[in-house]
């Protein structure tokens, strides 16, 4: 049985690197390098990225990959369209195990935009708020269009530089989060926008639940475009779909 590549990072990717293990498939881990301290797989393990498509396309020659599971962030769209290159080019078999996308519930304020730059203008034209800036450590440059707001950003590890904010706070703390937290969390702060990727699951809803009980308004970005492949949502789909054509 040829391995199996895991494009990793999301809890999913965890999930999935637990059930090969225990059932003794081949398979390689690949993390992006964007956390100091990824949490250690029971799988072997690459760290950073592949060179854009032809690294990526050189790595499944290199290791006889035999076929790819994306379980990447929902916004990782380059390695995402890498993937789905490349394995359409060397008919290697792709797989999307993605979280469903967040659904408004009864009484949550969403507001959806399309992409980040569209939420930076939104913000723009706001009057001074707080705002929990749930969108990690990249693209925070795009937010400078905005400074009269104070933000609040939850990172996993500490900043190399200051935030390009003029007011910025900064909470270490890696996920899975609670709603009760959260809860606390907003209240402490004393926010009154959250600003989110729709990236779905359970281990970044809390805020939205905190934010739900607190009546607080959330802008929500929607995910980017996706290529088109096969899809699934739980650990058993799959595996079902890695072992399909092995008979095991």
């Amino acid at each position: 049985m040829r391995p199996t590549l895991i494009l990793g990072g999301t809890t999913e990717a965890s999930r999935l690197a637990a059930a090969m293990a225990a059932r003794g498939s081949p398979a390689l881990f690949s993390y992006a390098g964007r956390v100091e301290a990824p949490r250690p797989q029971p799988l072997p393990t690459r760290i950073g990225g592949f060179g854009g498509a032809e690294g990526l396309a050189r790595f499944l020659r290199e290791e006889g990959i035999g076929r790819v599971v994306d379980a990447t962030h929902p916004f990782a769209a380059r390695i995402s369209r890498n993937a789905a290159q490349v394995c359409a080019q060397a008919g290697i078999p792709l797989l999307s195990f993605e979280r469903p996308p967040w659904r408004p519930a009864p009484g949550d304020d969403w507001t959806e935009v399309p992409d980040l730059p569209a939420a930076a203008q939104a913000l723009r034209e706001l009057p001074p708020e707080r705002i929990f800036l749930a969108i990690g450590r990249q693209n925070l440059e795009l937010f400078a269009q905005a400074p009269q707001h104070d933000y609040l950003l939850r990172l996993v590890d500490p900043p190399e530089a200051p935030p390009p904010l003029p007011r910025a706070g900064i909470v270490i703390a890696r996920g899975p989060f609670t709603p009760e937290g959260d809860l606390e969390l907003l209240r402490r702060q004393r926010i009154t926008k959250i600003l989110a990727k729709n990236a779905g699951g359970s281990g970044a809803e809390a805020k939205l639940i905190a934010a739900r009980r607190l009546g607080l308004p959330v802008l929500l970005v929607a995910r980017p475009e996706a290529p088109e492949r096969p899809r699934v949502a739980g650990v058993e789909e799959a595996m079902d779909w890695i072992h399909a054509d092995l008979g095991v």
